[in-house]
Formats: C-alpha cells, structure tokens, sequence
C-alpha cells in the first residue's frame, strides 16, 4: 500500500510541475501577508519612452483633457459590472508621459480654474499686505502659454478579442488552462495653438492579458482511501498599466514624427539618424504589413528549399501486431508566394509486425502543401500526395521492378526559427494501391501505413 500511495503522489507531483509550465510565474507570488506601499512599476514601453534623444528646446504642451471614450464597462461573466473597463484618469497619465520623455513642458490646463482661483487669493492677500504695511508687493508672474494642445483620449476597448484554452484528464487527474486578450486604443494629436492646424496625430494599440491555470486529482488510490487536492491560480494583467504603456508609446511616436517632420528638433541632427529613430521606423514599415493581431504578414519562404526528416512508420496490413520502425527522408520544396508549395521525396524505412513480417522500404513521393498562413513564421498545413515504394534499392523505382504504388494525406505544422530555417512536423497515412506489399491478399481493404516525422527546411535565399 505505501509503495502505491508513493506512486500516485510522484505521479501527481510531475503532472503539477508540468501543469505549471503555461505560465507558473503568477503562482510564485502569492501574498501571504500585507505589502507596504512602493513606487509604481514603470510600463514596459518606459524604457524606449527616456531613450529618445535630447530635444534641443523642450516644448510647451497643455492637455485640457485625455478622456476615456469608449463607454465600456468591465466585462463580467455573472452579472451586469458599472466599474469602468479602463481607467478616469488618463490625463493625469499622459502629463506624467510627457514629463518623462523629456520632450515637453506640460503645463496645468486640466483644473485651471483651481489654478486662477488660487492666484487671485494671492493678488487679494498681497493688495491686502500692501494697504497695512505701504510696502509695494511684487506681481505675479505671467502663466506660460502653451505652443501646442495635445488632445484625443481612449477612443476602443474591444473584450475577448482572442479567447481559448486546453485541458486534459485522465482518471480522475488532469489540469486546463483559459485564456483571454482585450485590446485598448489610445489616439494622441498635437494642435499649434497659433494657427489651430493638427500637426501630427498618432494611435497605438496594448492587448490585455487574462490566464486561468487550474490542476486537481480526485481519485480513490486504495479502499476507503481517497485522495482529492487541487490547486491553480489567475493572472489579469493590470489594465491601468495597459493604458500607461499605450500613452508611452504614443508619446513616443509623436516625439520621433514631430522630429521627422520639423515641427520640434532634436539636439544633434545625427540624432535623427540615432537606433531608436531607425527601430521606430521599422516597426512603421512592419505595422503596415500586419494583421489585426500584430503579426507580421510578409513573402518569408524563398523559391527553392530543401529538407530532412526522421520519424516513424506504422504498418497496417493483412498480418497482426504492426510495430513502430524508424523511418528517414530527404527532399527538395517548391514554395510560391500564394498558399501552395511542391515537396519531392525520397526517404527510406521500414514496414514491420511482432510475428515475423518485416520490409526494408526505399520510396519516393510528390507531395501538394496547402499552408494556411504562409506569410507567418508558423503555418499549420494540408497535404496530399502519391508516390511508389519497392522492397529493393531505390533503382527499383525508377525501373518498375517490384513497385507498389499509394496515395497519401496527412497534416503538418511548419515554424520558422530564423528568416531560412524552419521546423516541419507531420503525419499522414499512405494507402498502397495494391495488396501484396506483405504477399497476403485478404480484407476489403489494401494495405497502408502511417508515418509521423519531425524535419527541417532549408531554405536557399528569401523574399525581398
């Protein structure tokens, strides 16, 4: 019984670790007590945000308003929720934007009434020193004016743009994981305020992030004895810290296009040429390019390529007991710029059962690929196919000495690890057009097989 129960709780063990793989990092860092207070974490777009170049006069800017506009409210699966999906203060959050890029002067226009107000308290007080001591007061500096007004605001909150997840059990042991992706959209226009022309308006896109992780075992592992324990945890990404990033990126944006456009410019003029300029632009040209999503669409596989593979081959034939046998190819792709693609193959392997039948197989194939995303680095695929096997060396092929021809189709996965190297996962079934591959003819149907491989493409050159 202990050695029993030592099983079940290692094989629990190693299915929670591998549960945690999705995402564990949330489940380290459960509060177990109160947290004092800290400086807020900066967005991940700061860092690119204080990179920009120095300015050579920083720029008076005014923001009256940078409103929420989307009108949402936080979505809720049990109810009718009235708390706002994004934050009321994104004023207060893009001034603070402006201040860190060290590009602008921003100046109080949001509560501008508090700020005359106090000033004629001041006028008031020291009209009334004046008047008691016959001492003259000094005058109140006159208020900066703004040489642009950047208006705009949150204009889009879209909920569960993308949602999915996965699960597995098995006797009553398993774990699933759920996911979730918002989408918020900031715009951002600078106004000269002497001429009232929009200089430049710029919008930028975060998504927001929501995981569910959950693992749990209720099964009886002896008499009487049952075992129950679960665990999980939910992650949501915090959606004030969505918005700052977005409003960073924007600031950003409207530096580099101002810069570009002439409107305001920087200390040096090497720095219009600086990296991060260069990356800004680069991400412009690539946005173009992209899907609503944000992935890149682009020409990534070259004309010509070529490929290997290993895996394994699983006959199905007239005699029992098939068994799995090592199996590996070599060939040479076609692609084109639409969703087809040629593959030419010629691979070796071997056919076999635990009661005595076994054939060493030379074969070549003609393969038709149809990918359904072939402008992204991964691409699952369909694929049909015929070819010839013989039982000989691979001259049989060619001369028609012993050759069974089949037909085939299967399905594939291709990712691309750099711009000409790609990862190719497949399995199909072959179906021999003929039964006397193993000398038995028996059945309605003909003998066939299954192959399941893992390749790599090589591709000669690429798309410009």
């Amino acid at each position: 019984m202990t050695n029993k129960l030592f099983t079940y709780i290692f094989s629990i063990c190693c299915a929670f670790w591998l549960s945690l793989l999705q995402g564990c990092s949330p489940y380290f860092h459960q509060p177990m007590q109160s947290a004092k207070a800290t400086l807020g974490p900066p967005s991940p777009a700061y860092k690119d945000l204080v990179s920009l170049p120095q300015p050579q006069q920083k720029v008076v800017a005014a923001v009256y308003k940078f409103r929420d506009q989307t009108g949402q409210y936080k979505p809720s699966e049990v109810g009718t929720s009235w708390s706002t999906a994004v934050t009321q203060g994104a004023t207060t959050i893009l001034i603070n934007s402006l201040e860190e890029s060290g590009w602008f002067t921003p100046i109080e226009r949001e509560n501008l009434g508090n700020l005359l107000n106090e000033r004629k308290i001041i006028r008031s007080t020291r009209a009334e020193a004046e008047a008691i001591t016959g001492k003259k007061e000094p005058n109140l500096p006159g208020l900066l004016f703004a040489g642009i007004i950047l208006e705009g605001g949150i204009i889009s909150y879209d909920a569960n743009v993308v949602t999915g997840g996965a699960g597995l059990r098995y006797f009553g042991a398993g774990g699933s994981g759920q996911y979730r992706e918002d989408k918020v959209t900031v715009y951002l226009r600078a106004i000269s305020t002497s001429t009232g022309e929009i200089l430049k308006t710029v919008y930028t896109t975060k998504t927001i992030l929501s995981q569910a992780v959950d693992f749990g075992v209720f099964r009886y592992v002896h008499f009487k004895r049952l075992l129950e324990a679960e665990t999980g945890f939910t992650y949501n990404e915090p959606s004030e810290i969505a918005v700052k990033e977005a409003i960073d990126k924007a600031v950003q944006s409207m530096v580099i296009e101002g810069m570009l456009a002439g409107f305001w410019r920087p200390k040096n003029k090497e720095d219009l040429e600086s990296q991060v300029v260069r990356d800004y632009l680069q991400e412009k040209e690539d946005i173009l390019n992209s899907d609503i999503h944000g992935n890149l669409m682009a020409e990534r596989r070259s004309l010509i390529g070529v490929s290997g593979a290993i895996g394994a081959m699983y006959y199905k034939g007239d005699f029992p007991g098939p068994e799995f046998k090592f199996m590996g190819e070599a060939g040479l792709r076609i692609s084109s710029r639409q969703n087809i693609g040629l593959d030419l193959r010629l691979g070796k392997g071997q056919l076999a059962t635990d009661n005595g039948f076994q054939a060493d197989i030379n074969y070549a194939e003609l393969d038709l690929n149809y990918l359904l995303f072939p402008k992204l680095r991964y691409s699952p695929y369909a694929q049909v196919g015929a070819g010839g096997l013989v039982t000989g060396s691979f001259g049989d092929i060619f001369s028609g000495n012993g050759f069974n021809p089949y037909v085939k189709a299967g399905l594939g996965m291709e990712y691309l690890l750099t711009k000409k190297i790609g990862i190719d996962l497949n399995a199909s079934s072959a179906y021999l057009l003929d039964d006397d591959l193993d000398e038995v003819e028996q059945g309605r149907f003909n003998d066939y097989f299954w192959t399941g491989k893992i390749g790599i493409n090589f591709y000669l050159g690429q798309y410009k």
